[in-house]
């Protein structure tokens, strides 16, 4: 059996989790914070997570897992089969996560884990956000999944980064910009919620982010 390893606080893991379960894959979880360990680089050469232990060695890097399953998995396809179809849920994703939940990143320090950040990268993540998320509202479609009327790695990948995406937002700008420019979303973001596997991973993030905040 494969084995996801990370913490369900990482919404690069639990990206990869949300994808086990909705291909309805069999797999374990082994809670790893990521490190310069010597003992963690020899599993992770980054020191990274999330990583997948799999039959035929490890495999780093949260869109490369996703890649693998779909080509390894013969059941439940989370990629359209028309080629171009496909290169667009990649569009997609792409930039979700370089456009958007990258830029946003550097700003999770203050408005996640208490830290702080400097009123000029403030400024330009959010002039960064901007562009992106202009960009990503002339690409979706969320009619009713964020391709088009198939459900897809996308829609993975969408809901676990707009939850940290959009609660960032909010707290540092006080605005919901993310709204402004994508005003589909929270009935997106809702809708998602009421498929099992995503409830699921929901649960397990709270549960995950009670027991690092107690810490």
């Amino acid at each position: 059996m494969i084995k996801l390893c990370g913490v369900g606080i990482s919404n690069y893991y639990n990206k990869v989790k949300l994808v086990l379960l909705e291909k309805e894959i069999d797999f374990e979880e082994e809670k790893v914070f990521p490190s310069q360990s010597e003992d963690l680089i020899k599993r992770s050469a980054l020191g990274k997570i999330p990583f997948l232990e799999t039959e035929h060695g490890i495999l780093t890097e949260s869109q490369v897992i996703v890649e693998y399953l779909e080509d390894s998995d013969c059941a439940k396809k989370l990629y359209p089969s028309d080629a171009f179809e496909r290169a667009k849920c990649r569009e997609l994703i792409q930039h979700i996560e370089l456009n958007i939940e990258l830029q946003a990143r550097r700003l999770y320090k203050e408005a996640l884990f208490g830290g702080s950040v400097t009123d000029e990268t403030k400024a330009e993540v959010k002039e960064k956000l901007t562009i992106g998320l202009s960009g990503l509202a002339r690409l979706v479609k969320f009619s009713p999944f964020i391709c088009g009327d198939q459900f897809t790695a996308a829609d993975c990948v969408a809901w676990i980064h707009f939850y940290y995406v959009q609660m960032t937002i909010q707290k540092i700008y006080g605005t919901d910009l993310v709204q402004q420019y994508l005003p589909a979303l929270n009935d997106y973001m809702q809708m998602l919620e009421q498929r099992p596997a995503f409830s699921k991973v929901a649960a397990d993030r709270a549960a995950a982010l009670e027991a690092f905040f107690k810490k």
